[in-house]
């Protein structure tokens, strides 16, 4: 009896050095992990502040370059976005640009794309340039439901933005950024869904009927940062 006690007790302290052991390597694995994670997170964090770096001398730039042609555009200092009214594009209730939109759209791309194609460090985090269509929320007579009012505007901010995006590559930039551009061109409409509003949360229905060019950057994956 006394011998069957005493091995049970060695299986007892074999049992307990095999869960330490146990222990040991997955507190290990996890301290390798979290380490590999920090260093990961942190170059991101360098990656997406030298990138935001990148986009805020592009935006500075741009808008030193379209106010010495005298160029009327709302350009985003921290994202380069720029907003474009439609007075500057089209006659009222159009899609197709007006000779002065035409005339507009020739001084501003050629700046617009040569600044932004001939930063690389600024481009190797640029996904897509969107070009995007926006109308007011005013109704077109004949049509009965907010929602019948959502899609007509919407086919309309389409094609606005389509009429913009198809007269971008007329224009003299520099066509070695060709092959790129089309590659990363979107056009999108977004009807009345975000409107500019005024100080008083009324809308602003000159302000929201516009075109907008816009970066997107691209996305980060923990995969890809880890090495995986």
């Amino acid at each position: 009896m006394a011998i069957l006690a005493k091995k049970t007790k060695h299986q007892d302290a074999g049992d307990n050095i095999f869960w330490t052991t146990m222990a040991d390597l997955l507190l290990g694995l996890a301290i390798i992990f979290m380490t590999l994670f920090v260093l990961a997170m942190t170059g991101f964090s360098q990656n997406a502040i030298q990138q935001k770096q990148e986009q805020i001398k592009a935006s500075e730039e741009l808008i030193e370059k379209l106010e010495k042609e005298n160029i009327k555009a709302e350009v985003d200092e921290m994202t380069g976005d720029i907003k474009i009214s439609d007075l500057e594009l089209f006659e009222v209730n159009s899609w197709t640009l007006s000779p002065k939109g035409r005339q507009y759209l020739d001084k501003l791309i050629p700046i617009y794309v040569d600044t932004i194609f001939s930063k690389q460090e600024l481009l190797e985090g640029i996904s897509n340039i969107i070009v995007q269509g926006h109308t007011d929320s005013q109704s077109f007579s004949g049509l009965k439901t907010k929602d019948e009012q959502f899609t007509k505007n919407m086919e309309l901010s389409l094609k606005r933005a389509n009429s913009v995006a198809q007269y971008m590559f007329k224009t003299n930039y520099n066509k070695a950024y060709s092959s790129k551009l089309r590659g990363m061109l979107i056009v999108e409409g977004k009807s009345f869904s975000e409107p500019i509003l005024r100080s008083d949360g009324t809308e602003d229905f000159d302000k929201s009927r516009r075109v907008e060019l816009k970066l997107t950057v691209k996305r980060w994956d923990i995969s890809q940062a880890l090495g995986f």
